[in-house]
């Protein structure tokens, strides 16, 4: 039987990044079990579409998540990303 997840590598990397804002892509492929290259495309792909926003801190970067975007997919254009984040678990809305 193949592995599948209800979550896209994408959407488990938003959350990710959600909750460890400080994280290095070395983390976040750990977190999600990938190469920190699909960590680089996603977070390029997240950042390109205008759902995450990352800010140069030192040698590190930080990341901000645009959690007032909505969903792309049409079944969720009534949901913000911040909704989703949120249902997901333990990530509160940050104040802008």
């Amino acid at each position: 039987m193949t592995e599948w997840s209800f979550l896209t590598k994408h959407a488990r990397a938003l959350l990710f990044v959600a909750r460890h804002p400080d994280a290095r892509v070395r983390d976040i492929a750990a977190g999600l079990d990938v190469t920190e290259r699909t960590v680089q495309g996603i977070v390029r792909d997240l950042a390109d579409a205008g759902y995450v926003i990352k800010e140069r801190e030192g040698r590190r970067n930080r990341y901000h998540v645009q959690d007032d975007l909505p969903l792309r997919e049409p079944v969720g254009r009534n949901a913000a990303i911040g909704d989703l984040l949120r249902l997901l678990g333990d990530v509160e809305r940050r104040p802008r």
